[in-house]
């Protein structure tokens, strides 16, 4: 009998200091850029000059890190019928979520999706990192630390939703590579599409054994799968917690997707603390 690719795996990572907090962050950003994310920043820049550099950049993810995703993931993708059957809702605006597991798994999201060309909200000091413009230049929104700031942008992505966008949230709050269970979720993580009634895709990242070669040479821990899910519609005629209600869905939906059984943690995130420490 074949293996299933979506048979759950887990790398057992020893490589990478995962905070206590489960929304933390453990990679120190080298700040080079000194952005203020204020009302007067342009959080979706529609410059023509930016626009150029746009193109530019995704002419050279087609040509050369695409390829350089699928091989270094070793990436396979299950549910790509789910976009094609649902292209006429997505066009209207959707929100996708997704685990966040390896510094390329957006990039991942970008290959699944090809043509469409996301916008998703980013840690501010990654915008101010060493890599923040190619950030800007893939999609990424900064996340304001401050109130004026957060006013405009949640208007700008408002209005960019209304016009049929894709914004793409990781609701777990932070990058842990490899980690093997889905953590809580933000409770932030749909509010987007609830406000602006619109459907969310689950997106969740697996992992596969890598084989000799990948596991002896290239010391790879471990193998990805994209699993794509069936659309999730908010039910707004509910008369407790709508945003729980969504979340606890998506939490389950994506453990499923991913074939974890006995995911250790809650679906929403109350200062939730790792499980195994």
């Amino acid at each position: 009998m074949s293996k299933r690719i979506n048979d759950f795996y887990d790398p057992h990572c020893t490589k990478y200091q995962y905070p206590e907090d489960t929304s933390a962050h453990y990679i120190d950003f080298n700040i080079k850029y000194h952005h203020v994310f204020d009302q007067n920043y342009p959080y979706i820049d529609n410059s023509k000059s930016f626009k150029r550099k746009t193109k530019l950049v995704r002419f050279l993810l087609r040509l050369i890190v695409f390829p350089m995703v699928k091989i270094r993931l070793g990436l396979k993708i299950e549910g790509k019928e789910v976009l094609k059957k649902n292209k006429e809702v997505i066009n209207n605006g959707v929100v996708s979520v997704c685990n966040h597991v390896h510094m390329w798994d957006y990039l991942g999201i970008l290959y699944t999706l090809r043509n469409i060309k996301p916008k998703f909200l980013a840690y501010a000091d990654n915008i101010n990192g060493s890599s923040g413009n190619l950030v800007r230049l893939v999609g990424g929104i900064p996340i304001p630390d401050n109130i004026v700031g957060e006013k405009k942008m949640i208007r700008t992505v408002h209005s960019y939703l209304r016009e049929g966008g894709w914004l793409h949230i990781y609701p777990e709050g932070s990058m842990w590579e490899y980690y093997p269970y889905i953590r809580p979720f933000k409770r932030g993580a749909v509010y987007f599409a609830l406000k602006n009634d619109k459907p969310v895709i689950p997106f969740v990242y697996s992992y596969r054994k890598p084989n000799w070669i990948r596991r002896t040479i290239f010391r790879q821990k471990a193998c990805f799968t994209i699993h794509i899910g069936e659309l999730v519609y908010p039910d707004l005629n509910l008369e407790y917690d709508v945003e729980e209600e969504i979340l606890t869905r998506l939490h389950k939906v994506m453990c499923e997707m991913a074939n974890i059984n006995n995911n250790p943690y809650s679906p929403i995130y109350q200062k939730s603390k790792r499980i195994d420490l």
